[in-house]
């Protein structure tokens, strides 16, 4: 048997509220309708837990509960194939059109973002999705611009989907609801929106946040530095740009837990190793940065830490000090952060999974179940290695001393 299920595209005539909109300038307008066929029984025998019924995907998508999951990922599993950990099987969806989703990230020089990158394009492949990945070079007017032309494209197909990490201080509304308004599913990664909540309840399309608790992962740097610097001391701290709301949170996390003994002096980079080796080279440069006696360098993610590295490697005056010196970081992808602190390059990272490949998994469940996913779906961070080794290791070093 088949059931056809679907989902209308509504014209939008909105106005702009912000710059992000100012690109939309024409209707946008779309078929009444867009089917999808699907196999009941192929998808009934790889999702047993969901029942399927005909009619209007409306019918599933007008669940108005705030729906809130946590997903955890072992460092060490992080690339196992995916079916071991419930990925759908391709073939549930013989029958149903191939799905096209757009996927924009912040950039392709980040760790995190080419491991983004790696691990989505293994997902659409498995699950037969064509997926298309652009990078906004850390401007959000770029991203909202590269969004845009394709939800209005007149000579491309539409995405199902767009899938991004804003790159702004923008979480992009109103392009998110020129794609609801199209018809095309929105998923917003790492960063939370009230809008998600408004797509949920007037379209008809899956909406929903992929995101890491970020004031957790804050608060796990706070805990890595008083287990390092039990004394307290002065630390090179290495933010995001000030648009960044992910680094905003972290640094308000870090706030939390850090000692009162620990004082931040705070450098601001842009989430690649160029940066911040650019800003710490200008600040070691300073006759200010000698007085300082800085104890450790913490950056909030693993490019950036590494820039530091870098920058204090090529000051010899102070190349007795920094060999000493614990270097943090956070991502902790195994082949980059992780085994950048087994090689004794970082003193320890803070593992943040992936997740746009959850992102395409969970889209592509909805839209062939019409079953609406939760409203935000949290990661869990872990520290590498644990806060306890590392407050081990300093008692070993304060010992030896």
């Amino acid at each position: 048997m088949i059931i056809q299920v679907w989902w209308a595209r509504l014209d939008s005539n909105q106005e702009p509220t912000d710059y992000e909109s100012a690109a939309l300038t024409v209707e946008l307008r779309a078929p009444a309708s867009h089917i999808l066929h699907i196999h009941r029984k192929a998808v009934a025998r790889a999702l047993p837990s969901t029942s399927l019924r005909a009619g209007s995907a409306r019918e599933g998508w007008q669940t108005h509960a705030k729906l809130v999951t946590t997903v955890m990922r072992h460092p060490r599993q992080c690339h196992r194939p995916r079916q071991h950990q419930g990925m759908i099987a391709p073939e549930a969806f013989t029958g149903m059109k191939k799905l096209r989703f757009l996927l924009s990230l912040t950039n392709d020089d980040n760790d995190y973002q080419i491991e983004q990158t790696s691990t989505a394009q293994q997902a659409a492949r498995k699950l037969g999705v064509d997926l298309e990945i652009v990078y906004a070079r850390n401007d959000g007017i770029v991203q909202s611009q590269q969004l845009l032309s394709s939800i209005q494209s007149t000579t491309a197909p539409r995405p199902d989907a767009i899938i991004f990490e804003p790159a702004g201080s923008t979480a992009h509304p109103q392009v998110a609801r020129a794609a609801a308004n199209a018809g095309i599913g929105v998923v917003l990664l790492n960063r939370d929106a009230d809008y998600i909540a408004e797509l949920r309840r007037l379209s008809h399309v899956p909406a929903f946040a992929i995101t890491s608790n970020h004031e957790e992962i804050g608060r796990i740097q706070g805990q890595q530095l008083g287990a390092l610097l039990p004394g307290g001391g002065i630390v090179l701290y290495i933010q995001g740009p000030s648009e960044s709301s992910a680094a905003k949170q972290r640094y308000t996390g870090l706030l939390e837990t850090k000692s009162d003994g620990v004082q931040l002096r705070v450098l601001k980079a842009h989430w690649t190793e160029a940066s911040a080796y650019k800003t710490v080279s200008s600040f070691l440069r300073l006759s200010t940065s000698r007085q300082a006696q800085i104890e450790a360098v913490c950056a909030q993610d693993d490019s950036m830490a590494m820039g530091a590295r870098k920058a204090f490697e090529e000051c010899r005056e102070l190349l007795e000090h920094w060999q000493k010196m614990p270097f943090l970081g956070c991502d902790g992808l195994p082949k980059t952060g992780q085994e950048w602190v087994r090689r004794n390059l970082l003193t320890a990272t803070i593992f943040v999974p992936p997740n746009a490949d959850l992102a395409i998994e969970m889209m592509v469940k909805s839209i062939a179940t019409s079953a609406l996913p939760p409203e935000r779906t949290f990661t869990t961070a872990k520290s590498f290695p644990t806060v306890e080794v590392l407050a081990q290791s300093a008692r070993a070093r304060a010992a030896s001393r």
